[in-house]
């Protein structure tokens, strides 16, 4: 399983392979570690039955980074490259469309569509912590897709944390 976290201590990307083994993420530019909890990472077998540690596929049960077990699925696929596609199929069926070529703008308008289809099924999907945004690949767990509500918790509290963390500063909600 590969794990792609921002350090806790410098904030750097860090990407480690085989987490499933370690007893502790340690941040290649400033060192620090961070202990892997002993209960994070079950395994089951190929018929999805519990395994023993090391056999089977890792499945995670809770963040290797910090204390959630609050993770959802996603598609690993880099979300700038997408809206740069969707746009730029925009901008080229605008200028057909402004030249009045009916065919060729419906013709890129629905070939983007295609490409989006087909790149949705062929790509591997990713759990992603709401909490740290930390990301495991090559591992599954018992977790769904996306929920709203529970992102919005977890930007309230890091909203909370920010606001406590600069002293003698007003609250954000506060009136004058």
């Amino acid at each position: 399983m590969r794990i792609t976290y921002a350090c806790p201590a410098c904030e750097a990307t860090v990407s480690i392979d085989g987490v499933e083994t370690m007893s502790s993420l340690v941040c290649p530019l400033c060192t620090a570690a961070v202990e892997v909890p002993r209960d994070a990472i079950g395994w089951s077998g190929p018929g999805g039955e519990p395994a023993e540690a090391g056999e089977g596929m890792p499945r995670l049960r809770r963040c290797l980074v910090c204390p959630s077990t609050e993770l959802f699925t996603r598609k690993d696929f880099p979300q700038r490259l997408g809206v740069g596609i969707v746009v730029a199929g925009l901008a080229a069926s605008c200028l057909t469309w402004a030249w009045r070529l009916l065919v060729p703008t419906f013709a890129i308008l629905f070939g983007t569509a295609l490409v989006d289809v087909v790149l949705y099924l062929l790509m591997p999907e990713c759990l992603t912590c709401y909490r740290c945004a930390a990301r495991y690949r090559g591992g599954g767990g018992p977790f769904g897709g996306f929920d709203l509500e529970t992102h919005e918790k977890h930007r309230q509290q890091r909203i909370r944390l920010s606001e406590r963390a600069a002293p003698g500063r007003p609250p954000a909600s506060s009136v004058s």
